[in-house]
């Protein structure tokens, strides 16, 4: 595992012994800081990213912390090998930490004071909407959620009844992180109306909260992703629910045994 220093912006490599580390939850803007950036930081201080990565550091060391973990920075995405093994560690690496670091570039606390207010600017928050975020939102035992301008919104144990309603996640899952109790049919709801990037990380996002591992292969297409997503999870799980998905309206293919994208019941 590779963390950033909090202070030098220096890499290192954790294979054993990781140190106690804090991690960052965010959605990706524009011009986000890359491994290649860090390493040569005349090049990273150029980007508008980069105040993300001084700003979660600042936080973690407010709270004692040498070391964070952030993806757009500390995954190397041109080793296709290392790529591929983050993904399919990423679920523990935010299980790991120590604390997560939840920035909602979108919210404001001045604002929007109330985020249980039915118009707040946490309740329309974008990180509720984007894939990757539902494992960072399940995995850490403690995430801190942090508006546009760094100041503490809550916690998710503080703010489960919000998250609850915003997501339809049952709040006793917030509580205490136990998801194994859930058939799949249930889990998969909690991402049907999320979305990613590329179509294939509608699966690869969904890996750790199923407890199966599968090389990520950008290109094959999401259904297909998804279908491999769907034949590790009966490999693992002796669970029928997997089978009790609903095409949505106007949905004209013909339907087979295994769904094509994640699903309601």
């Amino acid at each position: 595992m590779r963390l950033l220093h909090t202070r030098t912006l220096q890499f290192r490599e954790f294979q054993t012994d990781t140190p106690p580390y804090a991690i960052l939850s965010h959605t990706w803007e524009d011009e986000e800081v890359t491994y290649h950036d860090i390493l040569h930081l005349s090049i990273a201080k150029r980007k508008s990213g980069f105040r993300k990565v001084i700003k979660a550091c600042l936080h973690a060391r407010k709270y004692k912390f040498d070391w964070i973990w952030i993806d757009s920075c500390c995954i190397n995405k041109e080793s296709s090998a290392e790529l591929s093994e983050a993904i399919n560690s990423m679920y523990q690496y935010y299980a790991d930490a120590q604390v997560c670091y939840a920035y909602l570039c979108d919210v404001s606390s001045t604002e929007d004071p109330d985020p249980r207010d039915t118009g707040s600017s946490f309740k329309r928050c974008r990180w509720f909407r984007r894939g990757w975020t539902l494992q960072e939102l399940l995995a850490p035992s403690y995430v801190v959620f942090l508006d546009r301008d760094w100041m503490e919104v809550g916690t998710k144990w503080s703010l489960r009844d919000a998250i609850s309603a915003i997501t339809s996640i049952p709040s006793g899952v917030l509580e205490n992180g136990d998801i194994e109790k859930y058939s799949i049919a249930q889990r998969m709801s909690w991402a049907a109306l999320r979305e990613t990037t590329r179509p294939e990380d509608q699966a690869y996002c969904l890996m750790g909260i199923f407890g199966v591992s599968m090389p990520p292969i950008y290109g094959e297409g999401g259904p297909k992703a998804f279908m491999r997503l769907q034949q590790e999870i009966i490999k693992e799980f002796d669970d029928r629910s997997i089978f009790a998905w609903v095409a949505p309206p106007g949905e004209t293919e013909p339907r087979g045994l295994l769904a094509r994208f994640a699903f309601r019941v």
